[in-house]
C-alpha cells in the first residue's frame, strides 16, 4: 500500500524542481502529480501530470463494496425463505448485481465530489500555489520527502493511504 503526501510550491518552476527531486529519490513518474488552480492548469501544466479533481474511483470502490454487501445480504435472506425459491447461485447473482449498481451510483456521486487533497487545501490552490502530490511506499517516502523539501517545497499536513495507486 502506498501513502500520499502533498507539497506546496509557489510556481511551476519550483514544482518541476520538486518533481525532479522526487524522481531522483526513486519515485516513479506515474506516482507524482500536480494540482493547481484551473487557469494555471490549462495554461502551463501538461495533462499527464494533472491529478483528477474528483473522488470518482474511491467512490466507485465504496459503492461497489456497499452494493455488493447489500446484495449478498438480501440474497442470503432470500435463500432462507423457501417459498421464494432462490438458490445460492441466485444469492451470488444478487451480490454481483448489487456491486454493479453500487459502483455505478458511487461513480455518479464521486464525479461531483472533490477529492480529499482539493478539499483540504482549497485555500492553497485558490492562492495560486501548485501542489505536488506524491504516492509512494513508506520506505521510499522518507527519502523522497527530505529531497523534495530541500528544493524549497513546503510539506503540507497530509499523509493518507491510497488504494488505487
Amino acid at each position: 500500500m502506498k501513502t500520499r503526501c502533498v507539497f506546496s510550491t509557489p510556481d511551476l518552476t519550483a514544482a518541476r524542481a520538486a518533481m525532479a527531486a522526487a524522481q531522483a529519490a526513486g519515485i516513479d513518474d506515474r506516482d507524482i502529480s500536480l494540482l493547481a488552480r484551473e487557469d494555471i492548469e490549462l495554461e502551463r501544466i501538461p495533462d499527464h501530470l494533472l491529478q483528477g479533481r474528483n473522488d470518482f474511483y474511491p467512490a466507485a470502490l465504496r459503492g461497489g463494496a456497499c452494493g455488493g454487501g447489500t446484495g449478498l445480504l438480501l440474497g442470503l435472506i432470500a435463500v432462507a425463505v423457501p417459498p421464494l425459491g432462490v438458490t445460492l447461485a441466485g444469492a451470488a447473482a444478487m451480490a454481483v448485481a448489487g456491486a454493479a449498481f453500487g459502483s455505478c451510483i458511487g461513480e455518479i456521486v464521486g464525479f461531483e465530489v472533490p477529492d480529499t487533497v482539493s478539499r483540504k487545501f482549497k485555500a492553497e490552490i485558490a492562492a495560486g500555489r501548485i501542489l505536488v502530490v506524491i504516492d509512494a511506499r513508506r520506505d521510499q517516502l522518507g527519502v523522497a520527502e527530505s529531497a523534495v523539501a530541500r528544493t524549497g517545497a513546503t510539506p503540507l499536513p497530509f499523509h493518507a493511504h491510497t488504494v488505487l495507486t
